[in-house]
């Protein structure tokens, strides 16, 4: 390849490490960089032609399952079940052709839909991501070559639960953090170059749930914070060491990122659960609510917007809830339940059930839709039991939606 003349007399090297550094732009890990599933996107439509925004490609071999994906220097990263086999799968953004593929793991059956759950994560050169039965993979990120791995079940003591393992691994600094769960420690560090445990965190046993961790930043220290069925924590990422727990009542499957903010931390659950906030401070957090059942969001996850948090609450409304105080701001029953996702002042809601998605203005002052259009290819392979579960993501401008092996791209830019 001829290099543009600016670039001539650059080192290989320099190029190489330009190439896979991560932009400010990109898509790095489930949820986007800072796990709040905000994207950086401006100049977005603001409403859509009649029929939706213009589709640029689909991808039609993105495997069985219920992976998101992640998004770096053009390249987008996600997971699927190709006959027996899950695997990590990268596809040019430009164009939606495959650049390379890897395999994950044996695969996971369930009857809600066989299948990879994870969305990978991309730092540096490495992508890590975990498949339905718990193999923790660490691939090279230009070519797929694997570089290790490790069995969250045989080497870190977890036990598979009912719907697998779901977890998008994080990773910070040299280290990858993940949540095996069981009597070994809760969650776990590992050498982002080796594998190498660095950590288990044994003051807590409690079985994974279906949640990811995120790291937040309080009083000037970093924390770990992760929650599970009967309990929500924040660890030291050094060590692992336990810096405060907070029970929780959830039931049957905990699944929502938890989110934080302004020194609160806050969790939701489906299954009639409700929601919690604490705000973190001196030996215990203080709570602020609990047992509240404005927002029980069971898997289309919640987003923050200033003080405000978007979600639906399952068996009731998409609903705005004020994070610090609890309160209902608006409920709107008129869509269908599903997943939410954040760009340009507006909200990306995807109905599970119809695959219909919504422009919504991200406002307090009530549910203000724009436009609707409905996915199309859906997938005629997906389980009887299961919907469209895969979350939307903006960037770049442009949308990102999946159902099983369908891939769909479409263009949002304001041109």
């Amino acid at each position: 390849m001829k290099l543009p003349q600016v670039l001539a007399g650059v080192p290989a090297s320099l190029l190489l490490m330009t190439s896979l550094a991560v932009s400010a732009a990109d898509w790095p890990q489930w949820r986007g960089p800072d796990r709040e599933d905000r994207s950086p996107d401006t100049g977005l439509l603001k409403s859509w032609p009649e029929g939706g925004p213009k589709a640029l490609w689909v991808f039609k071999d993105a495997g069985l399952g219920y992976a998101g994906y992640s998004i770096v220097d053009g390249t987008l990263f996600t997971m699927g079940l190709r006959g027996d086999q899950e695997m990590v799968i990268a596809v040019r953004v430009s164009d939606g052709t495959e650049v390379w593929t890897a395999p994950a793991g044996a695969r996971y059956e369930n009857r809600w839909g066989d299948g990879p759950r994870c969305t990978p994560t991309v730092s540096g050169n490495r992508v890590f991501a975990i498949g339905g039965q718990g193999g923790l993979v660490c691939l090279d990120r230009a070519t797929g070559k694997k570089l290790w791995e490790k069995s969250l079940v045989s080497d870190l003591g977890g036990t598979l639960q009912s719907w697998g393992y779901t977890e998008s691994p994080l990773v910070s600094g040299n280290r990858v953090y993940c949540t095996p769960g069981g009597s070994a420690g809760t969650m776990a560090a590992l050498d982002v170059a080796t594998g190498r445990v660095v950590w288990q965190s044994k003051d807590l046993s409690d079985a994974a749930q279906y949640s990811s961790a995120i790291q937040i930043r309080h009083g000037g220290k970093d924390q770990l914070v992760q929650l599970v069925e009967k309990r929500f924590f924040g660890l030291n990422p050094e060590t692992g060491a336990v810096l405060w727990s907070e029970e929780f009542p959830g039931r049957t499957a905990v699944i929502p990122t938890p989110i934080y903010h302004d020194g609160v931390v806050y969790v939701t659950a489906g299954y009639g659960v409700g929601c919690k906030a604490v705000q973190l401070g001196g030996d215990k957090p203080t709570v602020l609510y609990e047992n509240n059942k404005v927002m029980k969001n069971h898997h289309g996850g919640v987003v923050r917007v200033g003080e405000h948090l978007y979600g639906h609450s399952d068996g009731y409304a998409w609903v705005c809830q004020e994070m610090k105080t609890g309160k209902e701001v608006w409920a709107e029953r008129g869509f269908g339940k599903g997943a939410i996702h954040y760009a340009d002042g507006m909200l990306y809601c995807l109905a599970e059930d119809s695959g219909e998605v919504a422009l919504i203005e991200a406002s307090p002052k009530g549910w203000s839709e724009k436009s609707r259009f409905k996915l199309s290819p859906q997938s005629s392979q997906r389980s009887r039991s299961g919907r469209i579960w895969t979350h939307p993501v903006v960037l770049d401008g442009r949308l990102f939606l999946r159902d099983q092996e369908f891939l769909h791209c479409y263009d949002v830019r304001n041109k």
